[in-house]
């Protein structure tokens, strides 16, 4: 993952600097052939992002992963929780890095992560990929919720990686791009 010249979002990485153990820096798998499927143009207005800038080739090699914004710590977050009925001390997202935070227009600290942007140390035997469909269909659902005032996450974008994900059939694969008031 190479550095884009330009900053695209202006970064402020708390948990990066605050939260040391709870993470592995990590980069996303290349995509072969990135394609913007959707671009939450409002979304990027609240972030104060250019969405044009977002659109062009450039951004869209962000968007998937291919290309580390400035100011990005891309990292592939570790937590701890009760699995199949027991207490498992290390899980972690096995396929979404947090490439940062980012305070919004509204002063609201917002995380931006790539789902789907390949197989991190949490992935357990997953491939870290994710599908078209199931990308768009949270991108439609998350903003459905929000338009409906219930607080979710939201998604400023899904890019087609031009790579083939197995699930029951081979399908094309997608990098969701969502944005959380996480922590």
């Amino acid at each position: 993952m190479s550095v884009v010249a330009r900053p695209l979002f202006a970064f402020d990485n708390s948990y990066v600097r605050e939260l040391e153990g709870l993470y592995v820096p990590w980069q996303a798998a290349p995509a072969p052939a990135p394609r913007l499927l959707a671009l939450n143009e409002g979304l990027a207005l609240e972030l104060g992002v250019d969405a044009g800038a977002l659109g062009a080739p450039d951004g869209v090699d962000v968007l998937v992963g291919n290309v580390a914004p400035e100011g990005a710590s891309p990292v592939a977050q570790a937590y701890a929780g009760h699995q199949f009925g027991g207490y498992s001390p290390l899980l972690g997202d096995g396929r979404a890095l947090l490439l940062g935070e980012v305070i919004d227009v509204h002063g609201r600290r917002r995380d931006l992560h790539l789902k789907g942007s390949g197989r991190t140390p949490f992935a357990r035997g997953g491939d870290g990929k994710a599908a078209v469909g199931p990308m768009l269909r949270e991108y439609v659902l998350g903003e459905a919720m929000h338009a409906l005032g219930i607080p979710t996450t939201r998604a400023l974008a899904v890019v087609a990686t031009g790579d083939r994900v197995r699930r029951e059939t081979t399908l094309p694969g997608a990098v969701l791009v969502r944005v959380a008031a996480s922590h």
